[in-house]
């Protein structure tokens, strides 16, 4: 590997720099007026490699204004030093300039016939989410990766919570409260069969198309028939979701199964409250060791209006961390992709919102097991 040091570039490097992209570049070259503009915009990084007085790598790194997402544009290798770990370091080092800036996500565009660049991405965990077509200036068309590389360091602040993702398309209810419970009492059980039980107990019956959906009075009862202290926050009063079903006859199972859960509620301790959670209250909770379960809508993660149940487990200045119940194997997404998920506290705010005109607001705040 060859010896060289990792620094940002400056408006000093700025003859190398377009040296090294017309050696490495015959289509698609920045020119040298794009690097000045580069070098003098403050949010963007350029990390150059140096060997020695010879300038042997960069990587140009876009950081979006709008959103917590930062972009390789670019990535240069000298030929002198191709195979020996420079590309490497500077996506390293790049993903580490975004993690300081905030940055959630790292994306980036590679040509398709770029195999060693393909592997380099691949073998530092970036996985394909999608394709450019006719891409470049000679048509080529580009795959797209990204990576997480934003990752929560579990503390003593907040209650650590076991991750458990759901087993069918239509628990991520039971899963997210399953996931509440286990923080709260290392003997839950995390099992299918328990994801089972717990979706039979809170099921709206009818939600979209297909299985129903859980609401959060029948999740709050799951939580309290097993014995823990159990709160839910509900926007509105009465049956949830009937504006996800046209036939009459199923708003009116909805209604009933809606009462059946108001009675039994009635039966119980839990603290009904029709008020919004706000995030204050809910990091009250994390300090106080209580685990909340929010309804969000799928839209600011897959750009699909899909209300899904969420575990929140922790909160900080800029962030709230999630545990996303729901992975999909087809799209790469591993554990690790939905643990500790970071989300903007301006971007969860939106969805923790399902629905357009009189938005929903849901949550249930799981307590400590109760005496006895």
């Amino acid at each position: 590997m060859p010896d060289f040091q990792l620094r940002q570039a400056s408006s000093m490097d700025l003859d190398a720099l377009v040296l090294l992209e017309n050696r490495c570049f015959t289509e698609d070259r920045l020119s040298r007026r794009s690097f000045r503009r580069f070098l003098e915009m403050p949010r963007d990084r350029l990390i150059v490699a140096e060997a020695g007085e010879d300038l042997v790598g960069y990587c140009l790194v876009l950081m979006s204004a709008a959103t917590r997402l930062a972009r390789i544009y670019s990535i240069a290798v000298s030929p002198s030093v191709r195979g020996q770990g420079v590309g490497e370091k500077l996506v390293q080092e790049a993903e580490e300039e975004a993690v300081k800036a905030g940055r959630i996500i790292m994306r980036l565009e590679v040509r398709e016939d770029n195999r060693g660049a393909i592997n380099l991405y691949k073998r530092l965990g970036y996985r394909q989410f999608g394709t450019y077509r006719d891409y470049y200036e000679d048509h080529g068309d580009a795959l797209r990766f990204e990576r997480r590389i934003l990752f929560y360091e579990p503390s003593r602040e907040f209650q650590a919570v076991p991750y458990y993702p759901q087993t069918t398309d239509f628990s991520c209810g039971p899963a997210a409260l399953i996931m509440a419970m286990a923080a709260l009492d290392e003997q839950q059980l995390l099992t299918t069969l328990e994801e089972l039980r717990i979706w039979r107990e809170a099921t709206t019956i009818f939600m979209l198309a297909g299985h129903g959906g859980c609401g959060p009075h029948g999740l709050a009862l799951s939580a309290w028939n097993r014995g823990f202290e159990a709160s839910a926050w509900i926007s509105m009063e009465g049956a949830l979701f009937k504006d996800t079903v046209r036939n009459e006859d199923k708003k009116r199972v909805l209604e009933l199964v809606h009462e059946g859960f108001l009675h039994d509620i009635g039966q119980t301790g839990i603290q009904l409250h029709h008020d919004p959670l706000t995030l204050e209250a809910m990091e009250e909770a994390l300090h106080e060791g209580r685990v909340p379960v929010i309804l969000i809508s799928t839209w600011q993660l897959n750009r699909s209006r899909v209300p899904h149940w969420v575990t929140v487990c922790a909160i900080d200045d800029q962030f709230v961390y999630l545990h996303d119940p729901e992975i999909d194997v087809d799209a790469g997404e591993t554990v690790a992709d939905k643990q500790y998920l970071p989300v903007d506290k301006r971007v969860f705010s939106q969805m923790s919102r399902y629905g357009r005109n009189q938005p929903l607001q849901a949550a249930v705040i799981v307590g400590p097991k109760r005496p006895g």
